[in-house]
């Protein structure tokens, strides 16, 4: 674990191991309803293949996106993920499956706009919410467009409808206002909204009544709305300690409704057994601890607010899903990532794995390794580019070109770049002035050093134009 590229080479290892284990399990799950809806027992796994080639060479992309090239293009990567969200409500265009209409399909395959918007939402959450607390802008600022977007992006969900997507989504959005320094009070009362509004909408629908109903009086209705969670638990029970071994579930033969997709991890349980239940959680147990140590070692507070917000969202949809198959909580149908079938949920989740390794490859001491030629096999098997160190300085003078040109835009041209965060400017008006060009300001009596660094690390800001920092007052 002392080594540079630790994070990054645990990262790698999590998301192999959880997919490999996903596509045998999903084989072994699905192998008897694909045999009886097709005629071959593969159909499903070449499925799951395909999107795990597809994953993989996202993973491969999001490696090699550099840092500032992702906060470019975060807010018009998830303005196109909110269009494809409307257009998919749209008949014709989306399509109807049980009932809901969450996929668009493109011939080759169908796309889930409801999993890509999970991570457009966290990339360009981290982005706004970076920019904005490194400026220290007052609390509107910080809510104002990120609250509203995360609601409009739930209520297009809920349309679809797909309440568990809803709550994933909901707790994208919790985890970017913890880790941006929301307030607790405020934050409370968001959540509490939030469970609020989940409450009602579970008792609303018909379905997700009787889940709920199901969940509260499990032994009311054996045969009927609570046959699944039942099923799950007998599954359970029948693995035992050691399993019945690799392929030999009895609830896959029609048993157990969605066995290879909602329901996988009841599948792991009876044929690896308990130690096979185990190293799943281990598995998650370690990407928590792994992607809470790439946002603490993190000098970048995007990659700081980007891995603690993806490592949370992830490990958090996983625990829902083992919750419910246990009968721990009700059933909401969120999926196992990287282990239970389905393509989007699949490659979105390997992208958004890609993206959490690349933010370990920028730690301080990876990137010193990596600049110092200690790039190891991996890397350089793969070609991948060296990362750029993180810089204060650098940052500051990338802020102040776009607030510049920001500035020129809002007044028609012809503004100038604030002198806070001007201190390039200033330095080259020194230089062609000979000397004669004013000073750069003392630092106030009470600001440390870290805090002037803290304010210089707002690169890549939206451009749009927004007040200075002194106009806008700071946090309380």
């Amino acid at each position: 674990m002392a080594r540079p590229l630790a994070s990054f080479h645990l990262i790698v290892t999590i998301a192999t191991l959880l997919t490999v284990l996903g596509l045998v399990m999903v084989l072994s799950a699905s192998s008897v309803e694909a045999y009886t809806a097709g005629g071959s027992a593969y159909s499903l796994f070449r499925q799951q293949i395909l999107f795990a080639l597809i994953g993989t060479v996202l993973f491969y992309l999001a490696l090699r996106i550099p840092i500032r090239r992702l906060r470019q293009w975060s807010f018009p990567v998830f303005g196109i993920s909110v269009v494809a969200l409307f257009l998919v409500l749209i008949p014709g265009i989306g399509t109807e499956v049980q009932g809901s209409r969450r996929w668009i399909d493109l011939g080759v395959v169908s796309v889930q706009p409801s999993e890509i918007v999970k991570v457009t939402l966290v990339v360009w959450g981290a982005h706004l919410l970076a920019s904005r607390r490194s400026e220290q802008a007052p609390l509107k600022d910080v809510l104002v467009p990120l609250v509203p977007a995360g609601m409009l992006v739930c209520l297009l969900v809920v349309l679809e409808p797909n309440l568990s997507t809803t709550i994933a989504l909901g707790i994208v959005l919790a985890a970017l206002l913890w880790f941006g320094g929301l307030p607790v009070r405020l934050f409370v009362t968001i959540a509490i909204s939030g469970i609020v509004a989940a409450a009602v909408l579970a008792l609303t629908a018909g379905y997700r009544s009787d889940r709920m109903r199901a969940f509260f009086n499990p032994g009311a209705d054996p045969q009927g709305i609570g046959y699944q969670a039942r099923q799950a638990m007998y599954s359970l029970a029948d693995g035992g300690i050691w399993g019945r071994g690799l392929g030999q579930s009895r609830a896959k033969w029609s048993y157990l409704p969605n066995s290879h997709n909602d329901f996988i991890f009841a599948i792991i349980g009876e044929e690896l057994g308990f130690l096979g239940c185990a190293l799943v959680l281990g598995l998650f147990a370690l990407f928590v601890y792994t992607g809470l140590r790439i946002a603490t070692r993190s000098v970048d507070p995007f990659l700081r607010l980007l891995s603690a917000t993806a490592t949370t969202w992830i490990t958090a949809q996983a625990l829902i899903n083992v919750g419910y198959v246990v009968g721990l909580l009700p059933v909401t149908g969120l999926q196992l990532p990287l282990v239970s079938a389905g393509g989007s949920s699949l490659a979105i989740t390997l992208f958004m794995f890609g993206i959490i390794a690349n933010a370990a490859r920028h730690e301080p001491e990876a990137v010193a390794a990596l600049q110092a030629g200690q790039d190891g096999r991996f890397s350089r098997l793969l070609r991948l580019p060296k990362p750029e160190p993180y810089s204060p300085a650098k940052a500051g003078a990338a802020r102040a070109r776009s607030t510049g040109r920001a500035g020129e835009r809002g007044r028609g041209g012809g503004a100038r770049v604030p002198r806070r965060a001007g201190g390039a400017q200033r330095s080259s008006s020194q230089g062609r002035g000979g000397g004669q060009g004013k000073p750069a300001p003392r630092r106030r009596s009470g600001e440390s050093r870290g805090t002037s660094s803290a304010r210089a690390t707002r690169a890549w800001e939206p451009t749009y134009p927004m007040p200075h920092a002194k106009e806008r007052g700071r946090y309380r």
